[in-house]
């Protein structure tokens, strides 16, 4: 667990509503951890041969790296918390991860960076899905 969202959470004046504080700093470090997973795979997946071939991947990974991006930085704003907003971020981004895990794992035998990327958009579903689950 990141260190520093667990540490941010922690210092934060208000109570934050009963709200899930391990599923909320998992959450947070897995959405960061994905959309750099992501970013270097698309990266990764431009400098293959066959990169017309990982057209697909590359813009799911683009997608869901920016898609986790905002997810993160929502979910460590908690001033005027607005449930619905966090809900239905949190349901974009654990379906975008879905999508892109199923992307990366169809070329993962072929490239380690989609096998990698596939495994972080895998936890980073997961953790949102828990996150949900704990919002009532």
């Amino acid at each position: 667990m990141t260190t520093m969202v667990k540490d941010m959470l922690r210092t934060y004046p208000a109570d934050l509503g009963g709200v899930d504080r391990e599923a909320m700093e998992r959450c947070i470090s897995e959405c960061f951890d994905c959309a750099q997973a992501c970013t270097a795979c698309a990266d990764a997946c431009l400098s293959e041969d066959m990169v017309a071939e990982l057209r697909k991947c590359i813009r799911t990974n683009m997608d869901c790296a920016d898609i986790c991006e905002a997810t993160g930085k929502i979910l460590s704003r908690h001033t005027g918390y607005d449930a619905n907003i966090t809900r239905t971020q949190l349901q974009a981004c654990a379906m975008v991860c879905k999508s892109c895990a199923e992307e990366c794992e169809s070329h993962a035998d072929m490239h380690e960076h989609c096998r990698m990327c596939a495994e972080a958009c895998r936890r980073c579903e997961q953790a949102c899905n828990e996150l949900l689950a704990t919002l009532g």
